[in-house]
């Protein structure tokens, strides 16, 4: 049936339409929702000042929440929250709480309490302040570093503790150093004295500072130990359990499963244990009467914090032992420019070990460049192996790449191999594989070079498994291992052994290595790092302190260049380190920070006021190789000068953040330039 017309205001003759019958159900009746009951502030201390994860440099300030009476109870400063920032709920912790907030708008109530376990130390908050201000970076990206994740069954997991003193240890390793002895009485005695060790091979490093740290424990206080990584600490901890005795202390890495990481956190924040012994996660740990800050190799790059805003942790700990006013020990093999110029300013003491003893302590080296009676230099001299063959246990040889020819190069020629296609170098990954590029992975098989059609390869870096096959062929009566990359072995027992390692993979073996050789020194020296020859030298000392006593040690390379190992000095090499970067204006006696972005932004950021005497490099590409790297801004001030162009960084990051901008990465001292 058609509808009724509608509009025209004419008559229609259609029937009427029947209506709907009318259905027998009751009326559904609208209830409305309850209302929400509005939310009471707490009626003591109604303000919590939160610290909210925003990654935004603009907004790198406390906000003022109020909290509900609900949660009066369980909001306490440290906590963990969620809050509603910027219309999403966001993580944050809770610094105070106050009366009254500054803030005349209308503030909002915390959306819900993570968790009442006060995670956040005040004196950490402080130090985390610090280290963002050094490091022209935010709040909430130290603090992600500081405090691990939570984990709740690690929350609720029964706690243990330790209550009989702690033994009465030994300290006979100390007797090597002059002022050792004095050093560890000072802090038994609840003293605060700084000090920069420079070891010596013999006394275990490790037990060094367990004694030291043992020592802070008879005082009533506790201690931090950082080392570099996990395979040291899996070997300190070890040491400092036979020490200290069981359950005195944690080890604390970014490498542990969250519950075991998480765990060992509680454990120093609640004060169930007073030592943290662990990696740089470890500078930030919330040790309970902090009385002794360490850390061993501080020149290891490990140190350096790879994510934003890149603090390294020997800066860290110093930072911390002068807010907390803790003693401090900072110890290696070798010694970097940063602890020169704290020894010279007169900070820190010096604690070395007589010449004579040192002497007697390092291994007796020889250095040659392989050449005989004016032949050419050759890269497997016969020292070398008259030094192998004479040996009756392990002999470890140290070789600067790991690879097997990752550079090649004509025979004839001696032009290098280059890719048809992307002219990218030409290596061959092993034995067995065919020659093939090693950017865009082209198999050249026969390889034929363009300039004198040649066919004959010869490879002018020799990486460590190529090394292995030869020294293999040369010896077969020893075996012969390899240690680096991805196989990296932490310990070997003793026998007649060939081990062939990069640097910072050289395996310890039980009564040390009869014989250490370095080979291609002048492949780590070729580096282009303002640090490189700091680097290189750590890295030798490093290899030679692992000789058994009385061993030998041989180094292929300059002789000139290896005087500080030759007479078992790494304090002079300091010492002339800090020299060269003082008349270079190069940290540690002045600040120096790089700015990577886009070309124009860099090109108006250079024109900026920065502080009174600050030079501004650049821009330059920051890959010479690479045009689509970026570019980047280098900005060098006096030390005076740090913090003042920290600021202002920390000012340039804030406005392009504040105009949703893309930002740039700041890095201050970078530990590469």
């Amino acid at each position: 049936m058609a509808n009724p017309s509608t509009g025209s205001g004419r008559a229609t003759t259609e029937p009427e339409q029947l209506a709907l019958v009318p259905s027998t159900a009751p009326a559904r009746k609208q209830t409305a929702k309850p209302a929400k009951p509005a939310q009471a502030p707490a009626p003591v201390l109604p303000v919590a000042r939160v610290v909210v994860d925003s990654g935004l440099a603009h907004l790198d300030r406390p906000f003022d929440y109020l909290v509900p009476e609900q949660l009066s109870i369980g909001v306490v400063p440290g906590c963990r929250v969620k809050v509603r920032f910027a219309g999403r709920l966001v993580d944050g912790f809770v610094v105070e709480r106050v009366a009254r907030s500054d803030h005349a708008g209308r503030l909002a109530f915390l959306a819900k309490i993570v968790s009442s376990e006060p995670v956040l130390a005040p004196e950490v908050l402080v130090l985390a302040r610090a280290v963002a201000d050094r490091y022209a970076g935010v709040l909430g990206d130290v603090l992600r570093l500081a405090v691990p994740p939570r984990h709740a069954r690690a929350e609720k997991a029964a706690r243990s503790h330790v209550d009989d003193p702690p033994p009465v240890g030994s300290v006979e390793g100390w007797q090597t150093y002059v002022h050792g002895l004095a050093f560890v009485a000072s802090l038994r005695a609840g003293d605060r004295p700084r000090a920069w060790l420079t070891a010596v091979p013999g006394p275990d490093p490790a037990r060094l500072v367990a004694e030291a740290v043992l020592a802070t424990l008879g005082s009533g206080r506790g201690a931090i130990v950082c080392v570099p990584d996990v395979r040291d600490v899996a070997r300190w901890d070890a040491v400092f359990t036979e020490v200290l005795g069981e359950g005195r202390h944690v080890a604390l890495t970014a490498a542990q499963q969250p519950a075991d990481r998480y765990r060992s956190f509680l454990a120093a924040s609640r004060g169930d244990v007073q030592v943290v012994l662990g990696t740089r996660a470890a500078a930030f740990a919330p040790v309970r009467e902090l009385g002794l800050v360490a850390m061993w190799d501080d020149g290891d790059d490990m140190f350096a914090e790879p994510r934003a805003p890149y603090p390294h942790t020997r800066e860290v700990l110093l930072l911390r032992a002068s807010q907390q006013e803790t003693a401090l020990l900072v110890g290696g093999y070798a010694r970097t420019a940063e602890g020169q110029s704290l020894i010279e300013s007169g900070w820190c003491t010096e604690l070395v070990a007589e010449r004579s003893t040192r002497r007697k302590a390092w291994p007796r080296l020889d250095v040659t460049d392989g050449s005989t009676a004016g032949s050419a230099p050759v890269r497997l001299p016969h020292e070398a192996f008259r030094a192998i063959r004479a040996a009756e246990g392990s002999v470890l040889v140290q070789v600067p790449r790991r690879g097997y020819r990752d550079s090649l190069s004509c025979q004839t020629c001696r032009e290098p191999a280059r890719c048809p296609d992307c002219q990218g170098p030409m290596g061959q990954p092993s034995a067995s594989s065919a020659v093939t590029c090693r950017w865009c992975g082209r198999t050249e098989s026969p390889w034929t070079c363009p300039h004198c059609r040649g066919h004959q390869l010869r490879s002018p870096v020799v990486g460590a498994l190529r090394t292995a096959e030869e020294f293999a062929r040369a010896f077969p009566d020893r075996e012969v291992v390899t240690s680096g990359g991805a196989s990296v072995l932490p310990d070997l027992p003793a026998g007649r052994r060939l081990v062939l390692a990069t640097p910072g993979a050289e395996p310890h073996v039980e009564g040390g290595y009869d014989v250490v050789i370095l080979l291609d020194t002048w492949l780590m020296m070729a580096r282009e790092d303002v640090r490189v020859d700091e680097e290189s030298h750590r890295r030798w000392f490093n290899a030679l302190a692992l000789a058994r006593p009385g061993g030998r040690a041989v180094a292929v390379g300059d002789a000139l260049t290896l005087q500080a190992l030759v007479r078992a000095d790494p304090a002079g090499f300091a010492a002339r380190e800090l020299a060269a970067r003082t008349e270079t204006h190069l940290p540690p006696t002045a600040r120096l920070a790089t700015v990577d972005g886009p070309d124009d932004v860099l090109a108006a950021l250079a024109e900026r006021d920065w502080t009174p005497t600050t030079e501004v490099l650049g821009p330059v590409p920051v890959d010479q190789r690479s045009p689509d790297a970026g570019e980047r801004l280098i900005l060098r001030a006096p030390r005076r000068e740090g913090a003042a162009l920290a600021a202002a960084l920390a000012a340039v990051a804030a406005e392009r953040s504040a105009a949703k901008l893309p930002g740039l990465r700041i890095q201050v001292d970078p530990p590469t330039f």
